[in-house]
């Protein structure tokens, strides 16, 4: 595990913190102001303890039996019960940084101070991270109303030391022995504890920051892929100037249309397509279909709609999410932060740009394999046409891959479906949002691999099949040589699914964007 070390204090996490414990295996921290703030506020806990009237969490029962009143002597079997109750996943088990991520989330709202557990309940949960336990999470159970209650129920089951786990290294094991063989001490909760432990949006939120360090990464290769596809298909860079651009100023766009501007800075291969003598174009084409020519404005539309998802994220980041909650003046009470329509309106936003950036990605790779659209290529990039069938079947796993991308674009936020005995009558469907923005990011990442791969057998293929030719401008060609370590040349047919795969690990992990910034003066957006 890394031994990067987060701090978890009364104040916001950033979403690098997020990403480095959900998915790098930091250790976490918790700062000195949140255990004496955690402290504080228990003691509002404790005083009502013994109170006559009823307080939600505290000295009643949950949901839509919060009117029943619990005694004293049966408290603890109360939390212990609601734990167990709400453990009620099913399905498929979520990734183990999904669940980190989660993890964190919910930490980071007990460090708040404003939950009411004591510090030995968050310095335990901290400790199961630390200790790289992961409880094993189904895909389904949660409604993201009242927040990720089925999900978090499953963590704070092994706070008890019951349920499965992931141990650190990853096997499957009873969280009694894999606490005991971390020296991790079970926790019995007391009131309001096991409310506490499982009020809030910590399973879409931490989703949704994944996702968006993920499509950092994947709208710049969207660009990337734009520039080869416009290089290869032997478009025009003259689009994509900077001061057709400040005429609709969107963020997004000026910073695609620089990056593309910037990756195809002096392709030969452009440069060949204008006369010396006219600076016209040599082909009869007045202008570029819109898989091209209009690539910065779709995806920085995507870019737009991501800098909104993660203005909402950072403010989710900061928020003490919980039901009821401690007030800093010393009052408890009941209200509806859990509620995960922030995050499930923008993960359902961002799924729709995705099938939108892949769809174009997808056009643009149907253009290499027609004769009547690509400029002077092989039909399907094939080797001898006819005999070979090149990359015809890659366009149809794109195109498989599109197609259920529009499907994951339907929004889940709008499908409420009423539980509890209609006392959560309108729910918000955060998790399941979450989840289909998982799959979509995947699907991405898979087309965007496609058109690279597609574009970069089109490159070499204008330049005699030679892996890095005259043609390209210098960031495409160290692009098409970083390639080429892991996936040959043209040629006569192999078994694509391989290279396929080498070119989405090539994707997924940056060394593309690496390659092409290498041979950049500035950076890339």
């Amino acid at each position: 595990m890394d031994q990067q070390t987060v701090i978890v204090g009364p104040g916001p996490l950033s979403p690098a913190d997020v990403v480095a414990v959900a998915r790098g295996g930091a250790r976490v921290d918790l700062a000195p102001a949140s255990l004496a703030a955690m402290t504080r506020s228990r003691a509002v806990v404790d005083a009502l303890v013994d109170d006559g009237t009823p307080h939600y969490g505290v000295s009643t029962g949950f949901g839509a039996l919060a009117t029943r009143h619990i005694p004293l002597d049966q408290r603890t079997q109360l939390q212990r019960s609601l734990i167990r109750s709400h453990a009620a996943s099913s399905g498929a088990e979520v990734d183990r940084e999904v669940v980190r991520g989660l993890m964190l989330g919910r930490l980071s709202t007990l460090a708040t101070g404003r939950t009411g557990v004591r510090p030995l309940v968050a310095s335990t949960y901290a400790a199961l991270l630390n200790a790289g336990i992961t409880p094993v999470i189904g895909e389904y159970g949660s409604l993201g109303c009242s927040g990720d209650l089925a999900p978090l129920s499953h963590v704070a089951l092994a706070l008890m030391g019951e349920g499965e786990v992931r141990d650190g290294a990853g096997r499957l094991a009873a969280a009694a022995e894999a606490l005991a063989a971390a020296g991790i001490a079970p926790v019995e909760l007391r009131e309001k504890e096991g409310l506490a432990l499982i009020n809030g949006t910590d399973g879409m939120l931490g989703m949704l920051v994944l996702a968006a360090a993920d499509l950092h990464r994947l709208l710049t290769t969207a660009d990337l892929a734009a520039a080869m596809s416009v290089e290869g298909l032997l478009g025009t860079d003259a689009v994509f100037a900077e001061d057709l651009h400040a005429l609709r100023p969107h963020p997004g766009q000026l910073a695609s249309a620089a990056n593309i501007r910037a990756l195809l800075a002096g392709s030969p291969l452009l440069a060949d397509q204008v006369t010396s003598e006219t600076g016209r174009h040599r082909f009869t084409r007045v202008q570029d279909a819109y898989s091209l020519r209009c690539a910065p404005q779709v995806h920085g539309a995507a870019r737009a709609t991501l800098a909104h998802a993660e203005s909402v994220a950072a403010i989710e980041l900061g928020s003490a999410i919980d039901n009821p909650v401690i007030t800093p003046d010393g009052r408890i009470e009941s209200n509806g932060n859990f509620h995960g329509a922030p995050v499930g309106y923008v993960l359902d936003f961002l799924a729709i740009a995705v099938a939108d950036v892949a769809s174009m990605s997808e056009r643009r790779t149907d253009r290499f394999l027609d004769t009547s659209r690509s400029h002077g290529l092989n039909a399907f990039l094939a080797h001898d046409p006819g005999v070979d069938s090149g990359h015809m079947i890659a366009q149809y796993t794109q195109a498989g891959i599109v197609s259920e991308l529009k499907r994951l674009a339907a929004p889940a936020s709008v499908d409420s479906i009423p539980s509890s005995a209609m006392q959560e009558d309108h729910v918000s469907m955060g998790w399941a949002a979450g989840l289909k923005l998982r799959r979509a990011v995947d699907g991405l990442t898979r087309v965007l691999a496609i058109e690279i791969l597609t574009a970069a057998r089109a490159l070499d293929m204008r330049d005699g099949g030679t892996a890095v030719g005259p043609s390209s401008s210098a960031p495409i060609g160290a692009v098409r040589a970083r390639l080429r370590r892991d996936v040959e040349g043209p040629g006569t047919d192999r078994y694509l699914a391989p290279e396929i795969e080498a070119a989405r690990r090539l994707v997924d992990d940056g060394a593309l964007l690496a390659a092409a910034g290498q041979a950049l003066p500035g950076s890339l957006q």
